[in-house]
């Protein structure tokens, strides 16, 4: 068993000729030329969740497996959503700052009830689901706005799909829990931002460039929006997976505007910026480690799982 600080490439692909088994994360690119290297390779796992870095029809050529961590932190992330929904409900960062100057007065600090409020959620998907768990113990109306509706997920977990337009104009919070893609990207924007209902909150744990960063400021300035809890921003220098912001080889180089823009976000009272972590939990890492460790003995026991590929 050989451990690696560095990232594989065709240098050090040399050195493991004769491996069967590697574990790689994204900076590893598993094309053709590394491939070459390996002579006895059977079986690659990556520890994320996406495996564009690996060369899935080299692989089929070669009878690779691939596996990969399909899911690790939808209840982390949905848990970190409400983290941020509460601190700004009730206004509990506001709070902290002012007791630690050892100034105890609730002036100013007054807050509002979620029992009854209506959360719009956007993406039923792993974690949008934990969100209408969670939603739904805080006694919420649920609406959510999907591509793909599932009428049974709809009844068994208590909530209404809406278009999206309906979304923007009813829910007193609006949280994103969807991909980034051409089809989703800037779908918070200067157009649509305006028919959001007045006074709302925006939520995003989920990529940065949902939303148009300059459309958002604006909002908050006309006080549209109430406020905003993000963990994610635009232009977060090209982020692909959740636990790439903790590698020393997450690239730092971002789009100096989008910067600006972002910064002015933190320096807003009304907005809460964490730095993407919601993902980031002692329970959701172990998962990682959990299913590589899974997969590399579901595939020595014959029995593989979590396979992308073969």
């Amino acid at each position: 068993m050989y451990f690696f600080d560095n990232i594989i490439d065709e240098n050090n692909a040399k050195k493991l000729k004769d491996i069967d088994i590697i574990s790689v994360f994204i900076y590893s690119n598993a094309h053709k030329k590394i491939l070459d290297k390996f002579k006895k390779l059977k079986l690659i796992v990556t520890r994320s969740t996406g495996f564009d870095h690996i060369d899935l029809r080299e692989c089929k050529k070669r009878n690779i497996v691939v596996c990969n961590v399909p899911n690790y932190g939808e209840n982390t992330v949905a848990e970190h959503t409400f983290a941020l929904i509460l601190n700004l409900t009730r206004k509990i960062h506001k709070a902290w700052e002012r007791t630690r100057r050892l100034d105890f007065s609730a002036e100013g600090l007054r807050g509002t009830d979620l029992r009854g409020k209506t959360i719009g959620i956007v993406g039923v998907g792993s974690i949008g689901r934990h969100v209408v768990r969670i939603a739904n113990g805080f006694e919420m109306s649920v609406i959510a706005f999907d591509i793909f509706k599932n009428k049974k997920l709809e009844k068994e977990f208590n909530f209404k799909y809406v278009s999206f337009d309906y979304l923007l104009r009813n829910s007193d919070i609006i949280t994103l829990h969807c991909p980034c893609n051409k089809h989703t990207h800037h779908m918070i924007n200067k157009n649509n931002i305006k028919k959001i209902k007045g006074g709302a909150l925006l939520i995003n744990t989920a990529r940065g460039a949902l939303i148009q960063t300059d459309a958002l400021v604006d909002a908050l300035d006309k006080k549209i929006l109430r406020g905003a809890g993000l963990d994610v921003l635009e232009e977060e220098c090209f982020i692909k997976e959740d636990t790439q912001v903790m590698s020393k080889n997450f690239p730092k180089k971002c789009d100096m505007r989008i910067i600006l823009e972002n910064h002015i976000l933190a320096k807003k009272d009304n907005v809460i910026v964490t730095p993407h972590n919601a993902f980031n939990s002692v329970e959701a890492l172990q998962r990682i480690l959990d299913t590589t460790i899974k997969n590399i003995n579901g595939f020595l026991g014959k029995k593989a799982v979590n396979r992308v590929v073969n």
